[in-house]
């Protein structure tokens, strides 16, 4: 209750501090003479708070000031009249979002002075949730003008780039649409397994009512046999109702009331141990934040994540990555290459696959961490030659944009402009030249130059700001715009000349909308040509091409090859999700089980090696199967679909392959020949098919791609248009429609002038992270404010599509929505959809939800695919999605994780809300459950602190019931030897501490600091994450299986103590407190040995210190009653341990007989269970304790394995060496390398004649490496070397291995791995 009366304040200072903030209203200044009021001369501002903005009052706004209330605009100080508003707290959004006045309020507000004079009148719509329409009207001097949503601005919205505004008042308070799309009253948010949890507390109850009717009757019925006929018993019989009752007060401990408040000291301190350094940002200096301890363990269960774009998976920035220029691509990397020398000095170094088969070399940087990105083949026999990028080597870059090798070589911008300053009159420079003044050219950004003389911009798209800033990063600098014109400072044609400053006229501009898709400028260049630009979606600018018949048959033929290519990963996708199902999508049983015997013990070194090495592979298969995508894995098997002609593509250049011999031919002034096939440039048909096939690959990586047309009009023409043009532009009667067609007259007839690719970029390991909860059987949904077509790129960079996935949209503009649905229902369950993703905008799903039918049949398409990406979804609309699901899928957990105000409402309705302190504020981490600073951290969050307080909690519930099952059965099983007369066989102080003093630690100990799996597998192994699906820590099944532990055990301990020592003849002190004494003592020593010994897997000295406390508490508590105990009526305490029971030797035998008794037989089930039903967890801590296995587990985790290779598939000679030295791994000595080298050098000098063999297996893709004629030799001396090798090993069974000199065996595993120039990987036709 304290902490929820914490909450509460902690919210109230929250929405007080929102509700004081300052606010400026407008007064007029009244002059009054005589009782007449005059007009208002002029107005002054007063500063109120947000909580006294009442409606019709008139704001001011100015710069990056907040919108205190859902404002009209009535007038700006900008220029013509527009202002732009951030609405990142709103939808999500990043760009701005132009605004302006009514027309007609602007002529007659031209100042702030002029708007009390002004005599308007402002009819709006009832409030209501919808963000993106608004409908009111403006009566102005019988004067009736409409009013959108282009002139309204809503509360939280920021004023950026504008220097002032003033608007009215239309809605404030709770009836504003941030407010109106807030969760009013969140829910109380409780855990799942609460819910088993409170059915088990009640079927206790129902236990323990039942078992005090059974002892009531029973004392019943030995009243009548036994009491009568007891002289000694005379008028001691007790009512039925008194009895029941104290048999109730007897075993109503059983019922683990004490469960409920010790559980909330274990998630106190589990709370503190999720203070994890590795979900620490160092950049922002921000650590992961818990809010809230009562849901821990629904971290380790979660089904389902609705997250948000902007702020969470990007980083709320635009970067200019790539483009192609007449039929070449390049790849802009300024940005994340950073010092000249900072990748130069990583070395690139061959690591060797010890694998099954022979496959080509891998190269790696020393940082393993981006392994993954600069892996690359080396395949000399195809002709083909893949260098490292340096933005790989970087490692700043997103991976999304080098997710794959393609075909083609992308060259460096840096090459791009040596090479047109080299070669500046050839047809391919005056296209790059022009390329280049497109993207200075053609937008609406405004050059702005700081107090340290850069210049940056400022624009309403952030897309726009990328590419004005590569132009300028590429030469050509916009140095300032005015209404008119634009200068442009670019860098000569000829090195050594002076920049040339040009200045070009802006005639008109045909702005950017949804519907057009496109945007165009018209400018007269100096030398008096006019020249239409025009950017925009390649489906708009294709078709508007010269020659866009060629052009759209290229386009449909790179359209085909992807079909293919699509098709062909999806059947390949089935196949392996088939096989992973037919093998359970584990390593228990039918893999791992048939080398059990080696993982027992591993008595051996020498032996273990060479009996885990089956396991290794087959684990290393496992992981690099589940590791590597099939988009990613089959790209060399279609390799011819995703290029036009390989023959024609760049890498078959001879190309610089690295950076540092790049750097090193630009310092000396050279230039590769051929860089580009200038014959190339000349043909339309071959520029459009590898442009075409550019952009399709520049969308699979998730960037926001441009197509570029110019065309150049004459004066006539352009005179004649211009007259259409501002006729439609001051139209007051379908402007738009207008505005568009006249637009749509004079773009047309274009020449291609390029293409372009922003890169959105993610945050670290996002990718990676989304791929990993994917292998944990999580489905990650995508809300977000932003158009389609950004929510469509940023999910194929952060790989929530797929390039094989079957994509349903949903709109209800093109109709067919429910039909729509149900295809992709039937076709998603007939299993013939690899991964399916259904993209919907908030506006189709609104309609949706208005319709009963369309909101069931869209509900469960959604549970069905794999991904779903809403755009355009207003806050109410997220979290309506989160309550669908959370309501449609039962026993579901739903996470809800963004950064904005926008997001508030969907953390709120999920079961765990997690939020990002991200550039958007601090609003949603504020609310949140949960805070982290990265998106990446939610891995860890999830799959490594939640699945360890899953296994925590569950395990300290079940370990409570057990406790309380095995200590009052006992009671139970003593009331037949009492006549079932309600007496307890324990001293009642000492009953009274049992939970308190002698068995709560151990419990909570293990509820604290239990760790089944280390971190490492369980970041290496997500599938293991999906323990908490199923409730595999805690259900009625495993609840059962302790009780039945409990009752045996419970027997066990009563029946022995009872015929051993209770009914001993000859003895002393077997009296009622002895027996109980010898009864409690085994059960406290069992408690603390079976929770800390048999159930705990991570032992450390926690298990010494709660055993040690519990039992020597209980010896002390026995020392301190048998030498103060003064009550000595019923329990005969006094000197009991020291002076009776306590000198008995059948005491201590009987207790030491009783507790290995119990220890017996928990060990004998537990190997039952493990021979019957062997779990993975069991599985995987066996396999951890092998040290490459663990090795392998650490570099999978920390995103390492997918392009190492294969560090589990090594010889078990290697493995014999290294187990046999006892360590992870053998350093070696100066006298052994020395040797070594010496050796490698004897190979070297040895004469070789090289010989291919003819590939017998094509068909399988396994290469053949050529062998020379001694390698032969030593290949047939090695054979019989390891076989008398394995004869040692195995004569020298139980005995200690001796170093032995280096044989042979070594040689040959230098030939294996190709040292030097011994042997290459070449393919064999």
């Amino acid at each position: 209750m304290a902490k929820e009366g914490y909450d509460d304040l902690r919210r109230y200072k929250l929405d007080k501090a929102e509700n004081t903030k300052y606010a400026f209203i407008a007064r007029s200044l009244q002059v009054r003479s005589e009782g007449i009021s005059t007009p208002p001369k002029s107005i002054e501002w007063f500063k109120i708070k947000w909580k006294d903005v009442r409606v019709g009052d008139v704001v001011r706004l100015q710069r990056d000031e907040v919108a205190p209330a859902d404002v009209a605009l009535l007038h700006v100080e900008g220029t013509n009249g527009m202002a732009y508003f951030e609405t990142m707290a709103l939808d999500g959004e990043t760009n701005l979002k132009s605004k302006q006045a009514s027309p007609s309020l602007v002529r007659r507000c031209s100042s702030a002075n002029e708007v009390i004079a002004c005599n308007a009148r402002l009819v709006v719509e009832d409030p209501n949730l919808d963000l993106y329409n608004f409908d009111g009207k403006v009566e102005l001097e019988k004067e009736t003008l409409p009013l959108t949503n282009n002139e309204v601005v809503y509360r939280g919205s920021v004023l950026r780039n504008t220097q002032e505004a003033v608007g009215m008042v239309v809605y404030s308070g709770e009836e504003c649409k941030i407010r109106m799309n807030a969760t009013k009253n969140p829910r109380v948010k409780a855990p799942a397994l609460q819910t088993i949890v409170n059915r088990v507390v009640v079927i206790i109850v129902i236990f323990v009512v039942a078992l005090a009717i059974f002892n009531t009757i029973a004392y019943q019925v030995w009243v009548k046999t036994t009491e009568k006929k007891a002289w000694y018993l005379t008028d001691a019989r007790v009512g039925f109702f008194p009895i029941l009752t104290s048999f109730i007060i007897l075993f109503n401990t059983m019922v683990p009331l004490s469960l409920y408040v010790s559980l909330e000291i274990v998630k106190a301190f589990q709370i503190l141990l999720m203070n994890d350094i590795h979900m620490y940002d160092e950049d922002s200096n921000t650590p992961m934040e818990p809010r809230t301890n009562t849901i821990n363990e629904e971290l380790g269960q979660v089904n389902y994540i609705f997250s948000d774009k902007t702020g969470t998976l990007t980083n709320n920035t635009m970067k200019f990555r790539k483009m192609s220029i007449a039929g070449t691509a390049w790849l802009h990397d300024t940005d994340v290459r950073g010092e000249p020398t900072a990748h130069t000095a990583r070395k690139l170094k061959p690591q060797l696959n010890h694998g099954k088969g022979k496959k080509p070399i891998r190269w790696r940087t020393e940082d393993s961490r981006l392994s993954t990105a600069s892996s690359q083949h080396v395949d000399s026999s195809a002709g083909r030659d893949f260098a490292p990028s340096p933005i790989a080597c970087s490692g700043t870059i997103s991976p999304a944009t080098e997710q794959a090798a393609r075909p083609y070589k992308e060259l460096n911008t840096e090459d791009l402009l040596s090479y047109i300053q080299n070669r500046p009159y050839t047809v391919f420079a005056r296209k790059v030249r022009f390329f280049l003044l497109s993207l200075a050219l053609c937008h609406t950004c405004i050059p702005e130059t700081n107090e340290a003389g850069d210049t940056d911009f400022q624009s309403s798209s952030p897309d726009e700001q990328a590419l004005v800033r590569a132009a300028q990063e590429l030469g050509y600098i916009v140095i300032d715009r005015q209404a008119s014109a634009i200068i442009i400072k670019s860098l000569p044609s000829v090195p050594g000349e002076e920049p040339i400053l040009e200045s070009y006229q802006i005639l008109d501009v045909i702005e950017f909308s949804s519907c057009r898709k496109r945007m165009s400028i018209v400018v007269r260049f100096p030398d008096k040509r006019i020249c239409v630009i025009c950017k925009g979606a390649d489906s708009m600018i294709i078709q508007r091409l010269r020659l866009h018949g060629v052009a759209m048959e290229q386009a449909n033929k790179v359209e085909e090859r992807v079909s293919k290519r699509q098709s062909s990963e999806a059947q390949e996708a089935i196949r392996r999700h088939s096989e992973q199902r037919a093998r359970n999508d584990s390593m228990t049983r039918s893999s791992f089980s048939l080398h059990r015997h080696s993982l027992g013990g591993i008595p051996r070194a020498s032996m273990t090696a060479q009996r885990l090495q089956p396991i290794r592979d087959e684990l290393e298969d496992w992981l690099k199967d589940r590791e590597t995508d099939v988009d990613q894995a089959s790209r060399d098997h279609f390799s011819e679909l995703y290029h036009p002609r390989p023959s024609t593509t760049l890498a078959s250049r001879q190309l610089p392959l690295s950076l540092t011999e790049r750097q090193a031919i630009h310092s000396a002034g050279e230039q590769p020949e051929e860089l580009v096939e200038e014959s190339l440039v000349v043909d339309d048909s071959a520029v459009f098919e590898r442009c075409f096939q550019h952009i399709n690959d520049f969308a699979t990586e998730g960037l926001r791609t441009l197509l570029y047309g110019y065309r150049f009009v004459g004066e006539e023409e352009y005179m004649s248009w211009r007259k259409l043009f501002l006729d439609a532009s001051t139209s007051l009667v379908n402007r738009q429609e207008q505005v568009e067609r006249a637009g749509d007259m004079i773009e047309q007839d274009f020449e291609l002038v390029g293409a372009t690719a922003i890169e959105d970029k993610l945050q670290d390991g996002v990718p990676e992270a989304i791929e990993k909860l994917r292998r944990a059987n999580i489905k990650m949904w995508m809300l977000t404010g932003d158009k389609r077509e950004t929510a469509v790129n940023t999910g194929h960079s952060c790989r929530l599509i797929k390039d094989y996935s079957a994509v349903t949209i949903l709109d209800y503009e093109t109709g067919e929505v429910n039909q729509r649905m149900a295809s992709a229902t039937l076709d998603i369950g007939r299993g013939g959809v690899a991964h399916s993703v259904v993209v919907i905008d908030g506006h189709t799903l609104g309609l949706l939800e208005a319709d009963d039918t369309a909101r069931r049949l869209f509900v469960d398409l959604a549970i069905l695919v794999d991904t779903v990406i809403c755009c355009r979804a207003s806050p109410s609309q997220k979290a309506w999605l989160v309550g669908a699901i959370r309501r449609k899928v039962k026993n579901s957990v739903t996470l809800a994780i963004g950064d904005g105000a926008n997001d508030i409402a969907m953390i709120q309705e999920a079961h765990v809300g997690i939020g990002i302190t991200g550039k958007e504020g601090l609003q949603a981490a504020r609310t949140s459950d949960y805070s982290i600073a990265q998106f990446r951290f939610l891995l860890r969050l999830l799959l490594v602190h939640g699945r360890w307080n899953y296994v925590r909690t569950s395990k300290y519930i079940l370990g409570t019931f057990w406790k309380e099952m095995l200590f009052y059965l006992t009671q139970a099983l003593f009331q037949r030897y009492a006549g079932y007369t309600g007496t307890s066989l324990y001293e009642s102080w000492s009953l009274s501490m049992f939970n308190t003093l002698f068995t709560s630690l151990p419990v909570i100990f293990m509820g604290i600091f239990e760790k089944d799996l280390a971190s490492s597998t369980l970041l290496a192994v997500p599938e293991l994450y999906s323990l908490g699906h199923h409730n595999g820590g805690f259900n009625i099944k495993i609840y059962a299986g302790w009780v039945f532990m409990a009752s045996s055990e419970a027997m066990l301990v009563y029946f022995l103590m009872l015929g051993i020592y209770g009914q001993a003849i000859f003895t002393i002190g077997n009296d009622l407190f002895s027996m109980g004494a010898l009864t409690f003592t085994a059960c406290v020593i069992i408690i603390a040995t079976k929770i800390q010994f048999f159930e705990l897997h991570n032992k450390s000295i926690t298990c010494v210190v709660a055993m040690f406390l519990s039992i020597g508490c209980w010896f002390l508590w026995n020392l301190l009653l048998s030498a103060l105990y003064s009550d000595n009526v019923i329990y005969d305490v006094k000197d009991g341990l020291l002076g009776r029971f306590g000198r008995n030797a059948l005491w201590w035998l009987t207790l030491i007989l009783i507790i290995s008794s119990v220890w017996a037989f928990e060990i004998a089930v537990r190997c039952i269970k493990n021979f019957c039903i062997e779990s993975d967890v069991e599985v995987f801590q066996e396999l951890e304790k092998d040290p490459a296995i663990r090795q392998r587990f650490e570099e999978a985790a920390n995103g390492e394995g997918r392009s190492g290779p294969g560090h589990l598939s090594r010889r078990p000679s290697e493995w014999v060496e290294e187990t046999r030295a006892g360590m992870r791994d053998v350093p070696r000595t100066a006298e052994d390398q020395k040797k070594r080298e010496g050796e490698v050098q004897e190979l070297l000098n040895r004469p070789r004649i090289m010989f291919a063999e003819k590939s017998t297996d094509a068909s399988n893709g396994v290469r053949r490496r050529q062998h020379s004629e001694s390698e032969d030799k030593d290949e047939k001396r090695v054979d019989i070397e390891m076989k008398s090798r394995a004869a040692d090993d195995e004569g020298d069974k139980g005995h200690a291995s001796s170093p032995k000199e280096r044989r042979s065996l070594d040689v040959h595993e230098m030939l294996k791995r190709g040292f030097g120039a011994v042997r290459r990987s070449l393919d064999v036709a």
